[in-house]
């Protein structure tokens, strides 16, 4: 046997087989090749004799790439930290980790964060002594017995997490994947390929329930995986990745967009393929490139504008994923101090400059527990706002929810008000799909319910010469109100219907004619930087006059519903059944199901054809 082909041979057994395995074997499979069939779980041995029979040897590259032997996932000082059993000794693993020159395996600390989430929010036992409350014992629907969980001290914060039961699971998901994909069918190629992806893609997919989990918590870690084979959407391209990376492919990285995830990879990261589902489960989808989700202007896909992942980043995500939930009105409290402390160690080293989303759940977090030392929680909002703007054109809605959220609630109604006009904005340059229905609960949530919550307040006390006093504001209504129009024209199904307009009606009368006069709006093209002028900090109002004193606010419509509502809605008396029929009215979408916009819209004019083709929507089921 050729010497370079013994000491690959020797390579796979020393760092990708069970060690008593590789010891039993060591001593006579030099004189007998076949011993290595001897005992052995077929998969594995197909896949040596594969590797053997085709190449005869790897390649350099691949055996820098395959990774170290499992036991050195950690080093010696790291595994020290184990037992973990307080968020200090779980912080100071991941400041070790984070701190390294070689990329952070993400399968371990996948492993590691889910053991933790899963044992404090998804137990069958009261924790004794532990800080969570958890009022209710369940039953999970996997098992009839409840799993015994060890004592929690009370200078501890959880359960202790041994090393070797993480290593277990580490060492069996590497198993899973070096047994199931062959690289050597692929050519050993410096770079992953869309076949090698969507394979392993594949051995994901098919080792998961038969059930999809949508909305379920505590099923995006690979500790859920590999204890219950269940993930939700991004579990699954987390693990894709993470299996990528156990293979040496350290191309292949997340996208991801606000309400999905897909994968990047190739030379310079270029090439992009779908490898997991999202509402009720598109498997065909997998392996297919993204393009059409942006050509079709979806909201899911952002553009093209998503989070490009470096493993940092990816670090970030699986910490962001955390979900402190035990129950809807419960969370653990040492679960999300865990996510806080780690979100703001990733901060600190410079891994949340580009992930809006991450910022926005780290402002969350200091929002309901203050960091002593660190900025204030609107200042993480609108850091995740600027990161937006700055890094994805304005792509992302979620930042604006984020912050305007918190200002509902802390009762500065004005400044909700105004973020979520921009939350309008931003989704006005997309068109509705039935793929975007968490984007549209979400503006349906604050059209419905936040925003007649804040004009009942404003409405009553002595707070009633505030909002609805302010043409600003209703400024900023009626802006909010133009981006879902305008996201509605370019779709092929419609967004409002007689549930939105009943809301807005009542919303709009709270406005006195005086204050919705005040604002001067347009219809027609006008420059960026006149819309809209907003009140300097600071102006004084007078108390007596029905409308305060500041400029004029400008507003230009741009959805054709609301331009159309522009006489009623500067009337002084509203005619409310009128701005109904408006609102709800048919909207006209393109053949093809999307509108022309911009350059496109330009192009077809000069070739004279019409850009305003169009044919009537389907009725929205109720």
């Amino acid at each position: 046997m050729p010497l370079k082909r013994l000491t690959n041979l020797l390579y796979v057994a020393v760092n990708y087989l069970p060690p008593n395995y590789a010891a039993r074997c060591a001593s006579s499979w030099t004189n007998n090749p076949t011993v290595w069939r001897m005992g052995c779980r077929p998969t594995t041995a197909i896949n040596v004799g594969r590797m053997y029979g085709r190449t005869g040897a790897f390649t350099t590259n691949q055996q820098q790439g395959m990774g170290k032997r499992n036991m050195d996932a950690l080093s010696e000082e790291e595994k020290r930290l184990f037992p973990l059993k307080t968020v200090t000794s779980v912080v100071s693993l991941f400041e070790s980790i984070l701190k390294r020159t070689t990329e952070p395996d993400l399968a371990l600390l996948s492993i590691i964060v889910g053991c933790i989430e899963n044992t404090l929010t998804c137990n069958q036992q009261i924790l004794s002594g532990a800080k969570s409350t958890v009022l209710t014992t369940t039953v999970d629907e996997t098992s009839e017995k409840p799993l015994a969980i060890p004592p929690v001290r009370k200078e501890d914060d959880f359960p202790e997490i041994e090393w070797p039961i993480v290593e277990a699971l580490y060492v069996k998901f590497r198993a899973v994947i070096k047994s199931s994909v062959d690289v050597t069918q692929y050519g050993c190629p410096e770079f992953a390929t869309r076949e090698l992806v969507k394979r392993v893609s594949d051995v994901i997919w098919n080792t998961l329930t038969r059930s999809y989990y949508k909305d379920r918590a505590h099923l995006q870690s690979l500790y859920s995986y590999l204890t219950g084979n269940k993930l939700d959407c991004f579990g699954v391209a987390l693990a894709v990745v993470a299996g990528c990376q156990v293979l040496g492919f350290n191309d292949v990285h997340l996208a991801l967009s606000e309400d999905h995830a897909w994968v990047i990879f190739g030379l310079e990261g270029k090439e992009t393929a779908e490898v997991t589902w999202h509402g009720k489960g598109n498997e065909d989808k997998r392996g297919q490139p993204v393009d059409a989700g942006i050509q079709a202007r979806s909201w899911l896909y952002v553009s093209g504008n998503p989070v490009i992942c470096s493993r940092f980043t990816e670090v970030a995500s699986l910490v962001s994923s955390i979900n402190p939930s035990i129950t809807a009105t419960t969370d653990s409290l040492e679960v999300a101090s865990m996510q806080q402390s780690l979100l703001w160690v990733l901060y600190d080293t410079g891994h949340l400059t580009r992930y809006p989303m991450a910022l926005g759940n780290l402002a969350d977090l200091e929002e309901l527990s203050p960091t002593p030392g660190r900025c204030h929680c609107g200042q993480l909002f609108s850091q995740a706002i600027e990161v937006a703007r700055r890094c994805y054109g304005n792509s992302h809605v979620y930042p604006y929810t984020y912050q305007g959220g918190y200002f509902y609630r802390n009762r500065m109604y004005k400044e909700a008000l105004e973020s979520w006009a921009n939350a309008a904005d931003a989704i006005r340059s997309y068109n509705y799909s039935r793929e975007d229905e968490e984007i549209y609960k979400e503006f349906l949530e604050i059209a419905n319910e936040l925003i007649p919550f804040v004009m009942k307040v404003e409405g009553s006390g002595h707070s009633a010469r505030s909002i609805l006093k302010d043409s600003e504001c209703f400024a900023h209504l009626l802006r909010f109100y133009d981006g879902i129009c305008q996201w509605e024209e370019g779709s092929c199904t419609p967004v409002l219907h007689i549930g939105w307009a009943k809301p807005l009606v009542n919303t709009i009368s709270k406005f006195d004619s005086q204050v919705r006069r005040h604002v001067v709006i347009s219809c027609s093209e006008v420059a960026e930087e006149d819309t809209p002028v907003t009140k300097p900090p600071g102006t004084a109002a007078s108390t007596d006059s029905p409308v305060k004193i500041v400029n004029k606010p400008k507003l230009y419509l741009r959805s054709h519903k609301m331009a159309g509502l522009k006489d009623l809605l500067l009337s002084e008396k509203l005619n409310t059944h009128a701005i109904s029929l408006q609102l709800t009215a048919q909207s006209q979408v393109q053949l093809g199901g999307r509108k022309l916009r911009g350059e496109e819209a330009k192009d077809a004019k000069q070739e004279g054809r019409d850009a305003n083709l169009s044919r009537p929507k389907r009725t929205r089921k109720e």
